[in-house]
């Protein structure tokens, strides 16, 4: 068995890192010294505190926590960690950086790959990508002992404060790109098609650009002056932005090539249609979708009650959101801080299942999230004004796995109960829009209304691309990011032609 890190003082901390820089300088830095380095944890805000305000939870690495933690990292040969980075950054060559203080060329080696760190520092799944390969977490048998390596791209990326050069741009091709949809993916694609010399125009339904990043992620997980930072560089570059365009309505595809002159057209508009329960109540007054719940909250501030927010949301006492995974940890840490008495966490499974990142969790948990795992709504009540007064739930045990592996709830017969709540949020997942299939015919579609693509993100139709959750139903940011990459690279290479 090995054996585990050991705590250090926080005033000794400085003096152990200088000793480990000293034997790493004299090349006698083994791997058992960096197995008895400590994971560094994360500062935090102050649970309480934190409830009634907005702004980030996590506070980043000081200096001295960051190298530390990259001092963990054995820099192997054949770096695992890589094979689980969906846009393949090199995470043993900017961690080694960071262990010598050169967090400039940390964020380069970075940026040759992702042009979001900041952005995937602090919301990708590092757990079940990078850091699910890491050595020192299989050297331990437990992923919460690998090295942290989204903080440690967090850390990188915040020095820079949006200082970062602006991507040089190719002479112009005299040829026109739309990319629909400015989340992570279209931003890749606009950027890397704009480098090109290409003239690019991105498009956005909602009236600000950023996707998901700004309408689903709330501002204490992903501060939108990061996200705006992003746009802000697209600008520079040259690229064209167009803020309430609805693709299908405002124009067709067919409508953006063949009278406007787009010769590509890259469709990244993600899996905005919210996914219910089908069951007796949806309808009911303070019923809503994760995703409504949010896009006010976060895109329009319905948390500045009374000071001209850009919609109302009403004020709840006590919050049921349905679901397990990291949209339903954002909708109850949200119905916290919009000032709910109660907020309770209804998944079906246990909280082991739950796809939720642990980080997610553990702050929901420390906010007073309210878990109540085994359980499931049956139907929703109303009271004759049509609004919810309470849910009928059935309790659960986990039966033989299902398909997904994971072991299938089994509702428990006679076990209903009431619980007693004025709100319910619908947080089990996202489909796909219809709206492009339904306006855009000859595109090729799967069962689930997702865009069949090929290995390049290309389309059944001609000069169509797509990426992100309408082709791969609900991503990540960075696989969004993965996968825009390889559709730029086809649009630029077709282009050329």
């Amino acid at each position: 068995m090995p054996t585990h890190p050991v705590d250090i003082d926080m005033n000794e901390q400085e003096k152990y890192l200088q000793e480990l820089l000293t034997k790493q300088a004299q090349g006698q830095l083994k791997p058992k010294d960096r197995y008895a380095i400590k994971p560094q944890d994360m500062p935090a805000q102050d649970a309480v505190k934190r409830r009634h305000a907005m702004s980030e939870v996590a506070l980043g690495y000081t200096e001295t926590q960051a190298r530390l933690e990259a001092m963990r990292c054995l820099q192997c040969a054949n770096a695992p960690c890589v094979e689980g980075c969906p846009v393949r950054i090199r995470i043993r060559d900017f961690i080694g950086e960071i262990t010598k203080g050169q967090y400039d060329r940390a964020l380069e080696i970075i940026k040759e790959n992702s042009l979001l760190p900041a952005v995937c520092g602090r919301v990708c799944p590092q757990e079940v990508q990078c850091q699910e390969r890491c050595t020192v977490g299989k050297k331990f048998k437990d992923v919460n002992m690998s090295v942290s390596i989204g903080r440690l791209e967090r850390y990188a990326a915040d020095l820079a404060h949006g200082g970062g050069q602006t991507p040089a741009v190719a002479p112009p091709t005299g040829k026109k790109v739309a990319v629909i949809g400015s989340g992570p993916g279209g931003i890749v694609v606009a950027a890397d098609t704009r480098r090109a010399g290409h003239e690019v125009t991105l498009f956005e339904a909602f009236h600000k650009p950023g996707g998901v990043m700004v309408y689903g992620i709330p501002e204490f997980r992903l501060p939108k002056a990061i996200v705006q930072e992003e746009i802000d560089v697209l600008k520079k570059m040259g690229v064209k932005i167009v803020c309430n365009f609805i693709v299908g309505r405002t124009r067709t595809i067919e409508q953006l090539m063949k009278e406007d002159g787009f010769e590509a057209v890259y469709v990244g508009v993600g899996a905005g249609l919210p996914k219910f329960m089908g069951i007796e109540g949806e309808h009911l007054v303070g019923v809503y979708s994760a995703n409504e719940y949010l896009t006010r909250a976060n895109l329009m501030k319905a948390y500045e009650f009374g000071k001209g927010a850009d919609t109302p949301i009403a004020v709840s006492k006590k919050v049921a959101v349905l679901g397990g995974g990291n949209v339903a940890m954002d909708a109850a840490r949200m119905a916290v801080r919009l000032g709910a008495e109660k907020v309770y966490l209804v998944y079906r499974r246990s909280e082991t299942e739950m796809p939720a990142r642990i980080e997610e969790v553990r702050h929901a948990k420390e906010e007073g999230v309210i878990f109540c795992t085994l359980q499931n709504p049956k139907r929703i009540l109303g009271n004759d004004a049509g609004q919810v007064v309470g849910m009928e739930c059935l309790r659960y045990e986990l039966g033989e796995p299902d398909e997904s592996g994971r072991r299938r709830p089994v509702a428990i017969g006679g076990s209903e109960f009431v619980m007693n709540v004025d709100t319910v949020i619908v947080a089990i997942g996202n489909g796909a829009n219809p709206l492009i299939q339904q306006t855009t015919p000859g595109l090729e579609f799967n069962q689930w209304g997702n865009i069949v693509v090929d290995e390049n993100c290309r389309t059944s139709m001609k000069g169509v691309y797509a990426g992100g959750d309408i082709v791969l139903g609900t991503a990540t940011v960075i696989l969004a990011m993965g996968q825009g990459r390889i559709a730029a690279q086809a649009i630029n290479t077709d282009l050329a032609k």
